[in-house]
């Protein structure tokens, strides 16, 4: 046997061994979903997004959770109010809520938790929320600094800081 009869007899075999592999399709939808419900009791989304649920050690009905709320945090940037995330989603893509969740956002939210997520995670998060359908209503607008609000409100100012020497 030469070289080209040896090639001619191994070309078929190889051809099996470079198949294409398949992509590995994403995890199902309700997979992503319970991934997204982690994400939000770990993450501590409720913690400012579910009225009551500091209060009750976490141990509040899904239903309730991510309505927003109408007490605000106050501070120099003025003040805000944690979002009604069930509302929000409803009117964004996915890519819009993964562009949206990676932009600055007024304090106290730690938006820059979200833009360290993975998209996978940010998608998981955008699906549960919106799984979670519409309820409740939307939080107050933020009130610029020095604007008197209504609405009750957490002082997040800090207080008795050490004076640093001046340099």
């Amino acid at each position: 046997m030469n070289i080209r009869q040896v090639s001619f007899a191994i070309l078929p075999a190889l051809a099996l061994l470079v198949q294409p592999v398949p992509a590995a399709s994403p995890p199902p939808e309700d997979q992503m979903i319970d991934h997204g419900r982690y994400l939000a009791r770990a993450g501590g989304c409720n913690d400012c997004h579910t009225p009551g649920y500091p209060e009750s050690a976490g141990q509040l009905p899904v239903e309730q959770w991510l309505t927003g709320s109408s007490v605000g945090f106050q501070g120099p940037w003025g003040t805000s109010y944690p979002a009604n995330l069930r509302l929000y989603v409803q009117g964004l893509t996915e890519a819009e809520w993964i562009e949206r969740v990676r932009q600055p956002m007024r304090p106290p939210m730690p938006w820059f938790n979200l833009r360290e997520m993975s998209n996978d995670d940010l998608v998981a998060l955008y699906l549960f929320i919106r799984s979670l359908g519409p309820a409740g209503e939307p939080a107050p607008t933020a009130v610029e600094p020095g604007v008197a609000v209504t609405t009750p409100y957490i002082e997040f100012v800090p207080k008795n800081l050490p004076k640093v020497a001046k340099q």
